[in-house]
C-alpha cells in the first residue's frame, strides 16, 4: 500500500476523545487529526512523539488530516486501523501469505455470523460444500510488551465475539483464520495480551483448539507506504 500523498511530520501534543489528536506541525501551527484507532494505543500516544499525518482528500471529511504513524524508540508504528484489511488483501493476492493462497476469489466486509461482517472471505467455487469458503478476521497490532507484539491493547468484547463467530464457522465445516498484522518491526514474536484482556486470551486458546487457524505477519513501514513483509512466530 503506497500512500497517495506525501506524509507530513509533526509532534504529538495529545490524543483525546479516542478519535482526535492535536499535532504541532514544523511551522509551529497546531492541527487536529483524525485518529482511526479505537484502542487504547498503549505505548503509542506519548506527548512529544514524532508522528506522520496524511492529508484528508475526502471533501466530506470534517478534519483535514489523518494520523498514520508514530515513531516509538526509533521504529515506525502504524496506528491507522483502516488499513489492515487492504494490506491483507494485497498480501494475499500477491502471494505474500502462502497459507491463504489458492482461492479463486476474495471479497471484503461480507455479512456473516450474528450481525457481523468478516474482514475477508476467500472462496473456491470448484470445491463443494462448506469447504469452499475461508473466513479471515484481520486485527491490527501495535502493542509491544518486552519482545512480544501483543493484542489487544484494551479489553475487547467485540474481538472475543469475532473469535466465537470464527469457531462457529469451523463447526459448520468452513475454514476460519485469525490473522494478526503487526505494524511495527521491533518485536520477535506474537502473543495475546493476557494481562490486559484475559477473556480474549482464553477465547483465542479455545478457538485454536476448536480449529481456528492463527497467523501472524509483520509489516514493513516507511513514510512512502506499508506492506505485509514476513511471518512472525507465535510465542504462546
Amino acid at each position: 500500500m503506497i500512500f497517495e500523498n506525501r506524509l507530513t511530520e509533526g509532534r504529538l501534543i495529545k490524543r483525546y476523545k479516542r478519535f482526535l489528536a492535536d499535532v504541532e506541525l514544523p511551522d509551529g501551527s497546531v492541527v487536529v487529526a483524525h485518529c482511526a484507532n479505537s484502542g487504547s494505543m498503549l505505548g503509542c500516544k506519548e506527548p512529544g512523539s514524532r508522528v506522520y499525518l496524511s492529508p484528508n482528500t475526502n471533501p466530506k471529511a470534517k478534519l483535514d488530516w489523518r494520523w498514520e504513524m508514530v515513531e516509538v524508540d526509533g521504529h515506525l508504528v502504524g496506528i491507522n486501523t483502516s488499513h489492515p484489511n487492504k494490506l491483507a488483501e494485497e498480501a494475499i493476492l500477491g502471494g505474500v501469505i502462502p497459507e491463504l493462497s489458492g482461492y479463486a476469489s476474495l471479497r471484503r466486509e461480507v455479512k456473516y455470523g450474528q450481525n457481523s461482517r468478516i474482514d475477508i472471505l476467500l472462496e473456491e467455487p470448484e470445491k463443494t460444500g462448506a469447504a469452499n469458503q475461508c473466513f479471515v478476521e484481520v486485527k491490527n497490532v501495535t502493542l509491544r510488551v518486552g519482545n512480544d507484539a501483543q493484542f489487544p491493547d484494551a479489553v475487547t468484547a467485540r474481538g472475543t465475539k469475532h473469535l466465537r463467530e470464527l469457531m462457529d464457522m469451523v463447526a459448520e465445516g468452513h475454514r476460519a483464520v485469525m490473522l494478526y498484522l503487526v505494524q511495527r518491526g521491533d518485536c520477535l514474536s506474537f502473543a495475546p495480551a493476557t494481562d490486559i484482556d484475559p477473556t480474549y486470551a482464553a477465547t483465542l486458546k479455545e478457538a485454536i483448539e476448536a480449529g481456528v487457524e492463527t497467523l501472524c505477519y509483520v509489516c514493513d513501514l516507511s513514510t512512502d507506504g506499508i506492506r505485509v513483509d514476513r511471518p512472525m512466530s507465535l510465542g504462546f
